[in-house]
């Protein structure tokens, strides 16, 4: 058999180099989402990320899904793609005030639970057309928790619910 082309050899090296690049950032990524969001006992720390939001992981329905914390927001919303995906359905029309003007979403009915502990039966969720990739983590939720922040960190203590 005869030997691979130099061009080959040297294309092969750098994939394999920025594969490795790639994964280490990936791990990296992971360890900095991991370390923003801690839990003690009953009380549950999430630091401002990167992109100046709080990021809250949970699951809808049982699917994983990374909640943005909107203290602004008076319920919680997923985006229209997110919603076909996971199979939610929908119980009616809604208008709604965005930051972008008034829009029309699909209001719908879901289970809620977030990392620490937090759990939330059929909630009522509405679906917006052009919401972005992460579900907005409503006062519909947030409000039912004892929580301040401070230097850039979220506290909730899950003690005191309301």
């Amino acid at each position: 058999m005869s030997e691979l082309p130099h061009t080959l050899k040297i294309a092969t090296v750098w994939l394999l180099v920025g594969l490795g690049v790639f994964l280490a950032f990936q791990a990296f990524e992971g360890q900095q989402r991991r370390a923003r969001f801690q839990t003690t006992g009953d009380v549950v720390e999430i630091q401002r990320g990167p992109d100046g939001h709080y990021h809250w992981p949970g699951t809808i329905n049982g699917h994983r899904v990374e909640f943005l914390i909107d203290t602004g927001a008076t319920g919680t919303a997923v985006s229209a793609s997110l919603a076909r995906q996971l199979g939610l359905v929908a119980l009616g029309e809604v208008q709604s005030s965005t930051a972008g003007g008034v829009v029309t979403g699909e209001v719908m009915r879901a289970d809620v639970a977030l990392k620490g502990g937090v759990r939330v039966d059929d909630l009522r969720i509405v679906a917006l057309p052009a919401l972005g990739d992460n579900p907005l983590l409503g006062m519909d939720v947030l409000g039912r928790l004892r929580w301040q922040q401070h230097d850039g960190v979220l506290t909730f203590d899950l003690r005191e619910r309301r």
